[in-house]
């Protein structure tokens, strides 16, 4: 005896064109729901690796009643970047900061915006910049400068940044991406307009040694070889050169040229 409503299969002979149709509909379930899920999107073309030392900065204004907390927030193309605040730093904040970024084909500036790190309100933004990449950059070149900055005191008074930029055109494969990522809004200067960033999803890292760190004593070194040139900017170039001495003198010599 059977009990309830009957299934609509009672009583049906099932042959194997049936199990054909079931087979075939619960694959093109399953293909749509990956098309829900994933896009075949592939990333933009990419011409290299940029990276972007972000040294310190000089302002002309601290803003508020006490020291300003500022960081720097980097937009290389639709990626967006920031450096880590930097405590009571005021007027002189130090990040020292080396960023790599992929850059994308066609662009050939950076936007980059510093804020105030508040607790209680919303990040005050301080001062920003429309930053075009040196050719020299691009033909492999290190270039260190200071770039003017915009603010509430006017187009470029509102002090300088002290950025170090080198390039090296690695060969990026396209590469298959989820698109259901998160997207933020981040605040576009040049337009007024919230401009939508796309979150990369994090990616496993893998384990790798570090690399051997200058010392004291090699920098002491280098800096007596190129007096004009700041400690901390000897440092980030080390950094963004992997600790290489013989490429830091050679990025330290095209600075100087």
């Amino acid at each position: 005896a059977y009990l309830g409503p009957l299934p609509d299969e009672f009583l049906r002979v099932t042959t194997a064109q049936d199990i054909q149709e079931v087979s075939d509909r619960q694959a093109a379930l399953a293909l749509q729901s990956y098309h829900n899920t994933y896009t075949p999107h592939m990333a933009p073309n990419f011409v290299g690796r940029l990276s972007i030392t972000i040294a310190q900065a000089k302002l002309v204004k601290n803003y508020g009643i006490t020291r300003m907390d500022p960081y720097v927030r980097l937009r290389v193309g639709h990626f967006v970047y920031e450096t880590q605040t930097a405590p009571n730093g005021g007027r002189n904040p130090r990040w020292n900061r080396v960023i790599h970024c992929q850059l994308p084909a066609g662009v050939d500036t950076i936007a980059l915006e510093i804020y105030d790190e508040c607790n209680f309100s919303m990040d005050e933004l301080i001062a920003w910049a429309e930053i075009r990449i040196p050719q020299s950059v691009l033909r492999g070149e290190t270039h260190e400068d200071w770039y003017p900055l915009s603010g509430k005191q006017g187009d470029g008074l509102e002090g300088s940044i002290d950025m170090v930029m080198s390039f090296n055109n690695m060969v990026v494969q396209p590469r298959m991406i989820q698109t259901n990522a998160p997207v933020v809004l981040v605040p576009n200067v040049a337009t007024g307009t919230p401009m939508p960033v796309f979150v990369a999803p994090n990616q496993p890292q893998v384990a790798r040694p570090p690399p051997p760190v200058l010392s004291d004593d090699d920098l002491t070194r280098i800096h007596e070889m190129f007096p004009q040139v700041d400690k901390e900017v000897i440092k980030s170039v080390a950094i963004a050169n992997n600790q290489d001495r013989d490429a830091v003198i050679n990025a330290l010599l095209q600075m100087s040229s």
